[in-house]
């Protein structure tokens, strides 16, 4: 049987506000447990929310962003549940009129095609505090610092169909809300969390499958691998004769398994109700209008310049535009060095790869955007090869210093005297008799590989540092004069 997986993804993304969704405290990350929750927080009798401007212009910026309908009336509901790290016994959130509507965004395949996913809706709501059972001998802890900080819920449609185009969509996302400047993004901060909704259903039928709901996944791998577990799971149960049952799970990285939490909850579990303390948000055409121009240079629009002003291939500007700081990044070595491919190849080549050994993102880069393009300038000027490019860059991330500084005290200057190199082609002509009487045999076409073995021996007798090119031109003009 022909399997096809059905998945939807809520993601969850936290808003880069200085204070709360209704309260005045700090939403700064990493302070002492409990000391950044107020009375509003904490549901001290007596206490009114107050809604936080800022957190509305995020969401509708997204919204814009995400090509989607901005609700001129949206409304706050509670969602009645009881646990622990919420202290209120609910928590405020937006039901029946969320202020983003349906709206859509495209996302880039690794097989280079394109697909579009819609969104169903993206509402405002709070988010709660935080379980912590470490260090608690058998206990819990709460720390409630996290609870009120703003949250917007973006829920998409069941329009993903493998764990690679769920991990497009997320990464889409993180690249929008961080180019908009509305959330950092930050996964291992909890900044961007993703409830992932799976099910299966033979190729071919409409109905959907049931579906289980995987919790909380915090990174792109985690997302991908559950993904993939959860429905290998369901394809076992249902080959089996088996029957899947709503429920939402919980993802094990340490075991690759997914487990069941609880049984999956519906609307009416929640005894949602409009919350009596806050008046439904009315905006005005001329407000949403103001927002819409003050949106930044946004992924497809940026990678479509790069496109056509630097000339770069759809993939390399897809890339270099998934995040804002790789975009600027780019920029900034190009304008230095004016090479914008050989810069495109360097950051999505050798820099790709350091930051990746590494586990560091391109603002953590030992390699500044400055020393990357002194680097580059070296190469265009045929001052060092690419080969002893890569010793020099490597040098740059050990701190020792710019491209020109290393070149110097490391004496890597590429050799171009033509006189230097006939001088070295020539010896190694006269000490390779066996391999030019081969050359002299050989068809034509099979000559250029050839070249290989006396290129390699000149490089040897350079250290390197003879100008490829120029050896290239200068040994065959010889080779070709012995035959």
């Amino acid at each position: 049987m022909e399997w096809e997986i059905v998945i939807g993804l809520e993601v969850h993304v936290q808003l880069s506000t200085e204070s709360k969704l209704f309260s005045g405290a700090s939403t700064r990350f990493g302070a002492a447990p409990n000391t950044q929750a107020c009375a509003v927080d904490l549901a001290m009798p007596g206490t009114l929310p107050v809604p936080n401007e800022q957190a509305f212009r995020y969401a509708i910026m997204f919204g814009l962003a995400m090509n989607a309908e901005i609700s001129k009336r949206s409304v706050f509901e509670r969602k009645n549940y009881f646990y622990p790290d919420l202290p209120k016994g609910y928590q405020t959130t937006q039901l029946e009129q969320p202020i983003v509507g349906a709206g859509e965004v495209e996302i880039h395949l690794e097989d280079g095609g394109s697909k579009k996913v819609r969104l169903h809706h993206a509402h405002l709501e709070e988010d709660a505090g935080k379980s912590l059972h470490e260090d608690f001998h058998g206990m819990s802890g709460i720390d409630l610092n996290r609870a009120g900080t703003p949250l917007i819920e973006i829920v998409s449609e069941p329009d993903m169909r493998s764990a690679a185009e769920a991990v497009a969509y997320l990464r889409k996302i993180h690249s929008i809300v961080t180019y908009l400047g509305i959330s950092d993004g930050d996964m291992s901060q909890g900044s961007l969390r993703c409830d992932a909704n799976v099910s299966v259903r033979l190729k071919g039928e409409e109905k959907l499958g049931t579906r289980t709901e995987l919790k909380n996944i915090n990174s792109f791998r985690f997302v991908e691998r559950a993904i993939k577990v959860e429905a290998e799971r369901q394809i076992d149960i249902l080959e089996d004769g088996g029957s899947i049952e709503q429920e939402t799970r919980l993802y094990d990285a340490d075991k690759n398994e997914t487990r069941s939490m609880r049984s999956k909850e519906v609307a009416n579990d929640y005894r949602y109700f409009p919350c009596p303390d806050l008046l439904p948000v009315v905006l005005t055409e001329e407000y949403i209008e103001q927002l819409h121009k003050e949106l930044p240079e946004l992924p497809d629009t940026k990678a479509e310049r790069f496109q056509s002003e630097f000339n770069l291939s759809a993939y390399d500007a897809d890339q270099l535009t998934q995040d804002r700081d790789s975009a600027e990044y780019f920029e900034t070595v190009c304008k230095s060095c004016g090479e914008p491919k050989l810069a495109a190849n360097w950051i999505t080549g050798e820099l790709a790869a350091l930051l990746n050994r590494k586990e560091i993102s391109i603002a953590e880069s030992p390699v500044s955007a400055t020393q990357l393009a002194g680097l580059i300038t070296r190469i265009k000027d045929n001052t060092i090869s690419s080969k002893i490019a890569k010793q020099v860059f490597e040098a740059i991330c050990e701190g020792e210093g710019s491209a020109d500084d290393i070149i110097e005290k490391r004496g890597l200057k590429q050799v171009s005297d033509t006189g230097a190199i006939e001088k070295m082609v020539d010896e190694v002509i006269a000490a390779s008799d066996a391999q030019v009487d081969n050359y002299r045999r050989a068809d034509e076409s099979k000559r250029p590989k050839m070249m290989g073995y006396f290129v390699g021996q000149i490089m040897k007798a350079s250290k390197g540092q003879a100008n490829p090119q120029m050896i290239n031109k200068i040994l065959k003009e010889k080779l070709d004069a012995l035959l």
